[in-house]
Order: C-alpha cells, then structure tokens, then sequence
C-alpha cells in the first residue's frame, strides 16, 4: 500500500536538495518508467492502477486517486516510480559532446537530452549551475532519453582546459556552421537563454559558429537554445557522416 512514509519521499524528491540527499528521483508513466527499468535504473519504488504493464517488477497497486494526490503531473499518468540516481560516470575523451554552460530551463535541457539521444551523443556535460537533469520537469521532458545519455555537471571550464579536443561556441558573430568544416569529434558549447556563453567559457573555445539569419528583416534576436543544439547537430552529423 502507498504509506505515509512513501508520501513524505515522494513529496521531498520535488527538491533538489533533497534528491541529492536522497539519491533517488521520481519518474512518471509507462513509457518513461519503463525506459530506465529497461536502462538497469535500480528501482525503489513502483506504484501504479495496472500492476500487469510491468510483468516480474514488484509493484505497489494504488489507486488513481491515491496517485493522483502523489503525482507531479496535471494528470497522473498510470504509475509512478521512484529510482536511484545514475552513478558518475568518466568525463568523455573522445567522439563528440555537448556542454551546457548555465541552462536553466528544465524544458530546454529536457529537449536537448532528447537530441542527444536522437543523435548517438551519449555524453552531455553541464556546468554546476545547469538545471538538475532530475528536476521533475526536465524527467518527463526527455520522455525516457535520459536513461541513455550520461549528464556529467561538472568544473565547465576545467573540462573545457583539459580537453584534447576542439571546442566549438555558439556566436551571433561566428562563422556559418552551414560552411564549417565539422569534425566527428568535439565539443559543442550552448549557452544560457539569456546570457550565452560566459566569457571564462568563451574564452577556451577554438572555433566560432553561428546559425546564420534568413530573414529579410533579420529582426529575430536569437534562437531557443534546444531548437539551435538540433540545427547545430544535425549539421555536425552531417559532416562527419
């Protein structure tokens, strides 16, 4: 049964401090639950109305309504789980990585999870300011991809020293990534949504690129930050494909 202890955990894990303290975080939905069963996710806790949508998992039945008063979403979504985090992993050497320098919104860095997935990068780095990859929001924004992408938060521009390999920012002066001659393996740095790339980052990058404007006005100011990473990979797989 769905106790009082279990709703205490599940409210706390709303707060980052408490999923650090914890080690845990809560998924919601078959899909996404089932994505991190099916990545090896050490699960603490399954509680869901239809214990037949995950055969041999040991489930606690609920009620809709008791998992409606437990549930993060607008709607509760048939189960909730709750897993322990993912161990660090090495910081990539090789191949090509995405950095996160400062983002801050959970849908954007849900999004940009999704692309990495969506296109083989199995490496995303983060600055200690990116919003927590199991912040609820960003959970259910990657719909899954997060069980196969490893999100490192980490020293940016330490990394960024330390790299053996070129390092690519995102400008509103740099080259046109549509004439850029991209490598398989890199580094590709994406900055806040309001600020960009700060100049510490700014000034360990080795090659300026930008999405160039089509419009005739060129009156926008600037891209999303998840919609210029798909434009910016895309081109980068391209290349190197």
């Amino acid at each position: 049964m769905l106790t009082n202890n279990h709703k205490k955990l599940i409210r706390a894990l709303k707060q980052k401090k408490q999923r650090d303290q914890h080690g845990l975080f809560v998924a919601e939905g078959p899909k996404v639950v089932g994505e991190f069963l099916a990545a090896g996710y050490a699960l603490q806790h399954l509680f869901t109305v239809d214990t037949s949508l995950f055969p041999g998992q040991p489930c606690i039945p609920v009620t809709e309504a008791e998992l409606s008063a437990v549930s993060y979403l607008t709607t509760a979504n048939a189960c909730l789980a709750v897993f322990a985090c993912a161990d660090n992993k090495p910081l990539p050497a090789s191949g090509l990585t995405v950095a996160l320098d400062g983002v801050r919104d959970p849908g954007n860095l849900g999004t940009i999870i999704r692309l990495c997935d969506w296109f083989g990068i199995t490496q995303l780095m983060c600055s200690q300011d990116t919003v927590d990859c199991y912040n609820p929001k960003v959970v259910q924004a990657t719909m899954g991809s997060l069980a196969r992408v490893n999100v490192v938060y980490t020293d940016l521009p330490g990394y960024l020293t330390d790299t053996k390999l070129p390092i690519f920012g995102t400008f509103m002066d740099g080259g046109s990534v549509y004439q850029a001659n991209l490598p398989a393996e890199g580094v590709l740095v994406m900055g806040n949504e309001a600020n960009g790339i700060r100049p510490e980052v700014e000034a360990l990058v080795t090659s300026r690129i930008s999405i160039p404007r089509f419009g005739a006005l060129q009156a926008t100011e600037s891209l999303n930050v998840a919609t210029a990473t798909a434009i910016l990979l895309s081109e980068f797989k391209r290349g190197s494909g």
